[in-house]
């Protein structure tokens, strides 16, 4: 049915009964096909040790966008280079009135040691307490980490793994849990015969039905009884429900 309300029948729509769900089919699929390791693809980034740290903690690898920024901590500016190199890009240089100003000068570290480490302590203080109460000065580092972003890399390695599960649970489900096929007539409906009592599937695999504005794909159960039949109507209630998206 689409999202309309108006009744529509799928016709010529191949429909599988299965002796497991294509879901748990799926699911068994993937667990012989382990995510990649992000660990292991962090410790080979051209970064520093200190953004290997923050990545592997926060189980993250972007370091662009609105969800990335709200990520990062003032502390987390001060601890990881790349960090504060991109913030202090965004907001020293006189681009702010009030942002803090270096009480030392670079000849100090050599000239009083002691005296240039307590003005640098004492400067990172004061810009850590500016971002906390000026949280929106972090907004645009982002741009200055665009090259050093892993995301994209990372988003290919996890990719690769996704069509060979689907390609495996597919040639399952049509093979050792196929109990029967079927496919729609021209009023939208399928005929399965001769089948054993127990409990099944009614499944379209990966593929979705065209029905009006949506794209449904189904996964139901079903139960056949002895010396009756069993109908069941495929429709938006039952259909398999889109996933949100994530990041």
């Amino acid at each position: 049915m689409p999202s309309g309300g108006l009744e529509e029948p799928v016709r010529g729509f191949p429909v599988y009964l299965l002796s497991k769900s294509f879901e748990q089919i799926s699911k068994e699929v993937a667990a012989a096909y382990p995510q990649p390791d992000m660990d292991a693809f962090i410790d080979k980034l051209d970064v520093s040790n200190e953004l290997k740290a923050w990545m592997k903690k926060n189980h993250w690898t972007q370091l662009s966008g609105d969800d990335f920024v709200g990520k990062v901590t003032p502390a987390d500016i001060l601890a990881v280079p790349e960090f504060y190199t991109a913030y202090m890009d965004r907001n020293a240089g006189g681009r702010s009135v009030d942002f803090p100003k270096p009480k030392y000068k670079p000849s100090d570290e050599k000239k009083d040691p002691a005296k240039y480490q307590r003005l640098l302590s004492d400067y990172r203080d004061a810009i850590k307490h500016y971002i906390e109460t000026n949280p929106q000065s972090k907004d645009g580092m982002d741009l200055t980490l665009a090259e050093k972003d892993p995301s994209t890399k990372w988003a290919i390695l996890v990719g690769k793994r996704e069509p060979e599960i689907q390609r495996q649970a597919i040639e399952l489900a049509q093979s050792k849990y196929l109990v029967a096929r079927t496919e729609t007539n021209l009023e939208g409906e399928g005929l399965l015969s001769r089948i054993q009592p127990g409990t099944y599937w009614l499944s379209t695999l990966d593929v979705a039905a065209t029905v009006g504005d949506v794209r449904p794909r189904w996964d139901v159960p079903v139960t056949v009884k002895p010396g009756e039949t069993t109908r069941i109507a495929l429709s938006n209630v039952n259909a398999i429900q889109p996933p949100h998206s994530s990041l």
